[in-house]
């Protein structure tokens, strides 16, 4: 019992010890960080690591530097260098964060899965579910939710992933495995990403992906998920990858276009690159190279086996037993630098590419390059200064220019970068170094920068005398190169650098028809490929929707057919008599009213003024309305019917008819004080409120009933037609009307409106004459005072 009261009162202890011991090494992996140690960034690529350790190692030997941390700090620095050298250590860190000190975290991960008990899984001796047994051990790339969206999706912007989904229990994982082994270690040579999912422990990570089932295989690029639909051969998934990226990388290069090709740096800002190979397409080390390298190089391939080639091969001096390849900067007739190698390995090659992905005197053309060739201040003894020239892009220009390109070429410091930018195009940051208010454009001019922070803070100094390219100007900036080289302080101004435009930035409609197509691909992509089970809720939600609007106008369809048909046999009773008697016609039913409102200023608008276009509005004056649409309510669905009340609108009446005066022919031997009264009973206004144009329909009052009848023409003064044969002014002369005569006409005034129905007539031809009118009278004219 004593035993056991020791044991346990020793176990906190213990767990104590275990926990200090742990901590302390995890403190001492994390102190080592070689990227920051080296100073360089996780994109650096082997040469410049190896220019920097060599640097580092001159500068902090024990044996020229003799301050105390210099020891520690010159072993930091060789054990940097010793992991970032490695590829696979490099690999090791980059993924898990622990050095050769540690456990690897690709070892550990899979240790959670015997939480509580542990068996020895070679005593069953199954085919799945032991990694020590799997003949290639998908640990190393195993991928992890936040390691792909923090490492993953930025890298796929210069190199494609190829990424595998695979569990556990997976049978058929099992048969794809040699091929899968054979592919990776072919594509990971050549600078492809590689990862495996895990889904029974990366379960938001494949959700992610949207990969479902197991064996699945994807590629990532630019951070977008393509899946791989075909036969798992070491040809397709090698085809697979070159289709990821995009289709014009490398430019096929012959004898007729090589000047438009390395002439196009200028435009392009970039130098260009030259392969030549015997191969008659290009190779997959060339495209991803390409890619990799596509904001900084423009790529070319030249085939030795035409016959359209053979003038660059002799031009430049080809030999045609190993690929050669040539860089080209601002001179299109001489290549700045050549390499030729049998055995192409891509460790050559970026080494290559990365001291030669610049101009000799580039063009600021947006914020990265800047941030590239002026880097911001480190150390004291990292100084990079830039040397700016303040510029044009016009031919008044061009011998300055040349020559600021001829002293850069001679320069032999490294801690300097030569540049330019044009005023047109960064005006914003020509502004606050030339200090300049006024919109004429000051001569070229050279400055000396150092950038102190990422903000945009600068120690800057003018050279004094601008720049024309002659040899004095020549030889002030190298004085003062030299001066700064002995004292930094001759920088002795400072400002703040607003951020650069991005003169290559494409147009947001480019941009957004780019993004559309995408997205169009994918949604076809998933239709094509994807299983019908995993996409039913989506058919689902489409069939349900398409469902409830046809249903719905189908229903209100039948609904409305149900309600017609009864319309219409009572429209038949009434008119025929019986309902046997109508007969079967597909117009729509006939309506038995005539829906009339009261013009006043409150339908003055909606009825007039506003109307619609091809829409009239028929006024009646003084008469009992079904007397006017009885006859005319069938005509046409664009007319509509109002009647004005005289007693209070007379005075919109007239305005309006002033501008008919020819129409308004009323007897003219009628006393003063019938001319200054007129009776309108009877008339009718067409008025089209959309192009202010009025119809006037006009009876002629002459007391009798029957017989004879004097309107002039068919339907008054505005029918525009000929007189009636029997009521003729030529056979009859017009006669005075009197009291008794005007109360009879108004009685039988019914009578005098039988022409009304062929007035409507030639109303709806477009016959009659029209009397158009500079706009409708205000409100005031409609109402009257109270």
């Amino acid at each position: 019992m004593a035993r056991r009261t020791r044991m346990f009162l020793t176990f906190p202890g213990i767990v104590v010890v275990c926990l200090h011991l742990l901590g302390g090494s995890m403190e001492t992996a994390n102190e080592v960080d070689p990227y920051k140690i080296l100073g360089v960034t996780k994109s650096a690529s082997q040469a410049e690591i190896k220019k920097v350790y060599k640097r580092l190692v001159r500068e902090w030997h024990p044996d020229k530097n003799k301050n105390e941390g210099a020891e520690d700090m010159f072993i930091k620095i060789t054990k940097s260098y010793e992991i970032l050298s490695n590829e696979e250590k490099r690999t090791n860190y980059d993924r898990y964060g622990q050095t050769d000190d540690t456990q690897p975290y690709g070892h550990g991960h899979y240790g959670h899965r015997h939480d509580h008990f542990y068996f020895d899984e070679s005593f069953f001796h199954f085919p799945f579910n032991n990694k020590g047994n799997r003949e290639f051990a998908d640990s190393k790339y195993a991928l992890h939710f936040n390691q792909y969206v923090n490492d993953v999706v930025p890298d796929s912007y210069k190199r494609p992933y190829l990424i595998k989904i695979t569990s556990d229990w997976c049978f058929s994982c099992i048969h794809i495995e040699p091929v899968w082994k054979e592919v990776v270690l072919e594509l990971e040579a050549l600078g492809v990403g590689i990862g495996v999912v895990d889904v029974g422990y990366e379960r938001r990570l494949a959700n992610h992906l949207g990969a479902h089932r197991t064996p699945s295989i994807l590629g990532v690029i630019n951070g977008k998920v393509t899946f791989f639909h075909y036969a798992v051969v070491k040809e397709h998934l090698r085809q697979f990858v070159e289709d990821l990226l995009p289709q014009r990388l490398v430019e096929k290069v012959t004898d007729r276009n090589d000047f438009q090709f390395l002439n196009s740096w200028h435009e392009q800002n970039k130098p260009h690159v030259l392969l030549f190979d015997q191969v008659p397409v290009v190779p997959l080390l060339y495209k991803l190279t390409a890619f990799a390298y596509k904001d900084y190089v423009q790529f070319g391939y030249v085939d030795q086996g035409l016959s359209e080639t053979a003038n660059l091969l002799k031009q430049f001096n080809i030999n045609t037993y190993a690929p050669t390849m040539l860089v080209f900067k601002e001179s299109t007739d001489k290549p700045a630098d050549i390499i030729q190698a049998k055995g192409m390995k891509k460790q050559i090659i970026d080494e290559f590419i990365t001291n030669n992905k610049f101009l000799l005197v580039p063009r600021l053309v947006n914020q990265k390059l800047f941030d590239e060739l002026c880097p911001v201040k480190q150390f004291h003894r990292r100084r990079k200064y830039c040397v700016l020239l303040i510029t044009g892009d016009e031919e008044s220009y061009t011998i300055g220019n040349q020559a600021f390109l001829t002293f850069a070429s001679t320069n032999t410091l490294e801690v300097v970068r030569f540049a330019y930018v044009y005023q047109r195009l960064q005006q914003s940051l020509c502004d606050i170094l030339l200090k300049t208010k006024d919109s004429t454009p000051p001569p070229p001019q050279v400055f000396i920068l150092e950038r102190r922070n990422p903000a945009g803070k600068v120690l800057y100094k003018e050279v004094a005398g601008g720049w024309n390219g002659t040899d004095e100007d020549k030889q002030r900036l190298l004085d003062e190169l030299e001066r700064l080289q002995k004292d930094p302080s001759i920088l002795n101004y400072d400002a703040m650098l607003p951020e650069l435009n991005n003169e290559f930035a494409s147009m947001f409609l480019i941009r957004w028809i780019y993004t559309a197509y995408d997205y169009i691909s994918e949604i076809l992509d998933d239709i094509l490929h994807n299983n019908w089970r995993e996409m039913m809720p989506l058919l689902s939600l489409i069939f349900s929707a398409l469902f409830i609007l046809f249903g719905t106008v189908v229903v209100q369809a039948f609904s409305e057919d149900g309600k017609s048909k009864p319309k219409a046999k009572e429209g038949t009773k009434a008119e025929n008599g019986s309902p046997g008697s109508s007969s079967t016609s597909s117009r729509p039913p006939k309506k038995n009213f005539v829906e009339v409102t009261e013009l006043t200023d409150i339908t003055y608008t909606s009825n007039l003024v506003k109307l619609r276009p091809g829409h009239m509005n028929n006024v009646l004056l003084r008469l009992p309305t079904y007397h006017v649409f009885s006859s005319c309510h069938d005509r046409s669905l664009t007319l509509h019917f109002s009647f004005l009340n005289m007693d209070k609108h007379s005075a919109w009446m007239e305005t309006l008819l002033e501008f008919a005066q020819d129409a308004m022919q009323i007897d003219t031997e009628e006393d003063d004080c019938a001319r200054h009264k007129i009776d309108y009973t009877g008339y009718v206004l067409a008025l089209n409120g959309h192009k202010k144009y009025l119809c006037l329909f006009k009876p002629v009052y002459t007391g009798e009933e029957g017989g004879s009848s004097e309107e002039e023409g068919p339907g008054g003064a505005t029918g525009g037609g000929k007189r009636s044969r029997s009521g003729s002014r030529d056979d009859h002369p017009p006669r005075r009307s009197t009291p008794r005569s005007r109360s009879t006409a108004t009685l039988q005034i019914h009578h005098k409106l039988d022409r009304l129905g062929l007035w409507m007539e030639r109303l709806m031809e477009g016959t009659l004459p029209r009397y158009y009118i500079p706009g409708w009278p205000g409100l005031d004219k409609i109402t009257g005072p109270k």
